[in-house]
């Protein structure tokens, strides 16, 4: 049975940092591009940060860049997202999730996962809630 479980949010002055950790049991991490997303009350959910099998390459949405940074250990069968610079508008539950890529990944799969609600994922944890504010 896959399970995904998020860790690490909470309540963080603007200006502040969090480190939200993904720990995925039932897979190999290694076969799986590793995807973070969000949705903010009254919105709907984006994606915010995605890292590739293999070569580990990552993307970003725009509202993210440079203050996020995803990161995996398939050692330790976890994700991490550190989070720089938080503003209020990074209010939201954020969830971790994955999706199975058998051999190569195609070359525009973080921005396909990115660009997208997560349609795609195939497991999700159940989020975890991240409350910038003073």
């Amino acid at each position: 049975q896959v399970q995904l479980v998020e860790s690490g949010g909470g309540l963080v002055q603007p200006g502040g940092s969090l480190r939200l950790s993904c720990a995925a049991s039932g897979l190999t991490l290694d076969y799986y591009a590793i995807g973070w997303f969000r949705q903010a009350p009254g919105k709907e959910r984006e994606g915010v940060a995605c890292i590739r099998p293999s070569d580990s390459k990552t993307h970003y949405a725009d509202s993210v860049k440079d203050r996020f940074t995803i990161s995996r250990d398939t050692g330790k069968k976890s994700a991490y997202l550190q989070m720089n610079s938080l503003k209020p508008e990074d209010t939201a539950v954020y969830y971790c999730a994955t999706i199975f890529v058998p051999g190569v990944p195609p070359p525009d799969l973080c921005e396909t996962v990115v660009g997208g609600p997560g349609d795609v994922m195939d497991y999700w944890g159940k989020g975890t809630l991240v409350t910038v504010s003073s």
